[in-house]
């Protein structure tokens, strides 16, 4: 896999773990107060959202007595199952050496560096390691909203990580272990079965044109792998909830709309005001890439699967598309690595680095959960 013992994966290592810890100092120390904000402390940061409700979950699973008896954050119980359980898994591991809401922390920097070094790995597929590590050092703060999921309790970093193994392996013909990263992305968050349609719709295109299709089937075979992941999840939620579907009756967590970018003329309370602009932006700059991969590597995943993500969040309503389509940003930076080596974009990308500071302790500061007593927490 990755080989640890490298210069530039402890530069990595170093770099994210700077970042993130300069972040959580600025909250530690209350400096927001001298620019304005109300007071804040570390528990700001356990507060933001989602990163209570995966604390909730590693304490009780989705067991609704507990949750009911233990915890009062007032979120419906049916809610939980909404939220996979590979994140609370990770973060009830660290809990053996740490506080919960430490250890949520931890769970999120440990999948921050994880997710730099796997970037890097693949990176440097697509051009030198000079410049592969470049564009981890650009990753570790772009985009914005990307650098906030590294600071706070969220599975993105794992997530992604998992996929682009999964995909890295793919690349390499190693279908055993591309499926069973592809499974464990798919314990963190359900979009992962993306990646899953990208895969098939490459083995049909190579099944018809193949003249050993059942040497082909059988490697395929490990991505069965996938679908059974989420069987064992849905038994989880049975045992847990009593319900097999709990997933489907959590509420209105997927933010579906029939037609595609319905966040534009929705009224839903997840899409509030009319400025929305950013997000035609990042439209653009998901589908430019999709398309540009897709012309490259025909129906490779690696050119399919950055335009299957991008049209499926399309139908996404929430203000929040930054978030949903972070999957797809990885993909960004190595399409556009050519114009992010230049070196006006280094000059561009020293200044903006304040601004994304700035961005991050807004958000995290306007963002929490109404967490009244953290005893339950520990």
């Amino acid at each position: 896999m990755l080989k640890i013992i490298n210069k530039n994966y402890l530069k990595i290592i170093v770099l994210t773990a700077l970042a993130t810890i300069l972040f959580w100092l600025i909250f530690s120390l209350n400096i927001p107060r001298y620019l304005g904000f109300p007071a804040v402390d570390l528990k700001t940061i356990f507060a933001n959202y989602d990163g209570p409700n995966y604390m909730i979950i590693a304490k009780c699973g989705y067991n609704p007595d507990c949750i009911r008896n233990t915890f009062s954050l007032g979120l419906p119980l049916e809610y939980y199952p909404a939220h996979f359980p590979g994140f609370p898994i990770i973060i009830k591991l660290f809990d053996l050496i740490s506080p919960g809401p430490v250890a949520m922390l931890l769970s999120t920097l440990a999948g921050s560096v994880f997710l730099n070094l796997v970037f890097y790995q693949l990176a440097t597929t697509f051009t030198s390691t000079k410049k592969s590590l470049w564009l981890t050092l650009i990753f570790t703060f772009l985009p914005a909203r990307l650098f906030v999921l590294r600071v706070v309790g969220a599975p993105e970093t794992c997530f992604i990580a998992f996929l682009l193994l999964s995909l890295y392996y793919f690349r390499k013909q190693k279908y055993l272990p591309s499926a069973i990263f592809l499974s464990l992305a798919q314990s963190f968050k359900t979009p992962a079965v993306l990646l899953l349609i990208s895969y098939a719709i490459y083995f049909v295109s190579q099944f018809i044109k193949s003249n050993n299709k059942q040497s082909l089937i059988k490697q395929y075979l490990p991505f069965l792998l996938v679908p059974l992941s989420v069987l064992l999840i849905f038994i989880l939620y049975y045992f847990q909830t009593g319900n097999f579907w709990a997933y489907f009756n959590s509420g209105d967590n997927r933010h579906l709309f029939l037609l595609p970018f319905g966040v534009f003329v929705s009224n839903s309370s997840w899409v509030n005001g009319i400025w929305l602009e950013d997000i035609i932006y990042v439209f653009i700059l998901a589908y430019y890439t999709g398309f540009k991969l897709l012309k490259k590597y025909k129906l490779a995943p690696i050119g399919t699967f950055v335009l299957i993500y991008s049209l499926a969040t399309a139908f996404v309503v929430h203000r929040d598309i930054s978030r949903y389509i972070v999957p797809i940003y990885p993909f960004i930076f190595l399409t556009f690595r050519k114009q992010l080596d230049q070196k006006i974009f280094k000059k561009v990308f020293l200044i903006i680095i304040f601004a994304v500071y700035l961005y991050a302790i807004n958000f995290v500061i306007g963002n929490t959960a109404p967490v009244a007593d953290w005893t339950p927490y520990l």
